[in-house]
């Protein structure tokens, strides 16, 4: 008889997986063996939402020859794709890279039944505990968590434990610009250093200046202060459509809070302007008139 499995929220996924197979051990238990299946290479795929995008390769060539060695000794965790003879990976792309890498024909897996929003979660908790994501590839992921299946900020701290302001900060990473981003992305580039750099308005050109320099945290931080964009020049960037980094990381924050699109614009030469919110579902914009009709009446602004 087909064992049933019980579908999981955020942060039983793991827990289920590791119930299944020990990540982190060398071996397996019996019972857990006896549930292996072996297949073929070319069933196996990867997952999409994959949060990791670079594997290092001569991290993959160590991986590889340890395979040609020993073989695998920890199956993959996978789930058979609707209606197609392929199966996706929930845990293991590491070793399906190297096991190609060594020319194996065939990896033991075990198959089991996960909502996208589980496998998501296995494969960024999977990478955190390897240590193998960059600082913007796990903000990258906790948005993904987000946007995509609308966990909250407190709900991924509890389940990753990982502290709320830690989450928060990795995500306003995001709001910095693209260059900037794919500097962390290299490791030229700390985390910490760019978070210095979030609330300026000329990150990119800071930022190059640090490297150069060879900078520490602290003497980025100073060299933000010192170059902090003045009330004019924040007008001047309001003229030519262009919105300075404060802008951009308040955007960021009231995005990551609401779980909706945030746009700020400032009226040209003016102190007001408008915010516009952008919901996916009636269900957001029921949260919305909710967080909304909170506000007291006789506030005053």
């Amino acid at each position: 008889m087909e064992k049933k499995f019980d579908r999981r929220g955020l942060g039983r996924g793991l827990s289920a997986l590791m119930a299944d197979v020990n990540i982190d051990s060398v071996s397996a238990a019996p019972e857990l063996r006896a549930s292996e299946l072996l297949l073929p290479v070319e069933k196996i795929v990867p997952n999409p939402d994959q949060p990791r995008r670079d594997f290092e390769p001569q991290a993959l060539n160590d991986l590889a020859a340890s395979l040609r060695q020993k073989g695998v000794i920890q199956p993959l965790i996978v789930r058979k794709k609707p209606g197609q003879d392929l199966y996706e990976i929930v845990a293991g792309e590491r070793r399906w890279r190297a096991a190609q890498i060594a020319q194996l024909h065939e990896l033991p897996v075990i198959i089991r039944e996960f909502t996208d929003s589980e496998v998501l979660e296995i494969a960024i908790i999977e990478n955190i505990q390897r240590a193998e994501l960059n600082a913007i590839e796990e903000a990258l992921a906790y948005r993904q968590l987000m946007d995509r299946f609308g966990h909250t900020q407190e709900k991924i701290a509890e389940a990753l434990s990982r502290s709320r302001s830690h989450i928060a900060n990795l995500l306003r990473l995001l709001a910095l610009p693209g260059d900037v981003q794919q500097m962390v992305q290299s490791g030229t580039l700390s985390a910490g250093h760019a978070r210095a750099l979030i609330t300026t308005g000329n990150a990119t050109e800071l930022a190059l200046k640090v490297i150069g320099r060879g900078l520490s945290v602290r003497e980025t931080e100073d060299l933000v202060r010192k170059s902090a964009v003045d009330p004019a020049k924040r007008r001047a960037l309001a003229r030519r459509g262009e919105k300075d980094a404060d802008t951009r990381a308040l955007e960021a924050d009231l995005a990551a809070n609401l779980h909706m699109g945030v746009q700020i614009d400032h009226v040209q030469g003016g102190e007001g302007g408008k915010v516009t919110i952008s919901y996916r579902t009636l269900e957001q914009l029921d949260l919305l008139c909710r967080v909304l009709s909170t506000i007291p009446r006789d506030a005053e602004f």
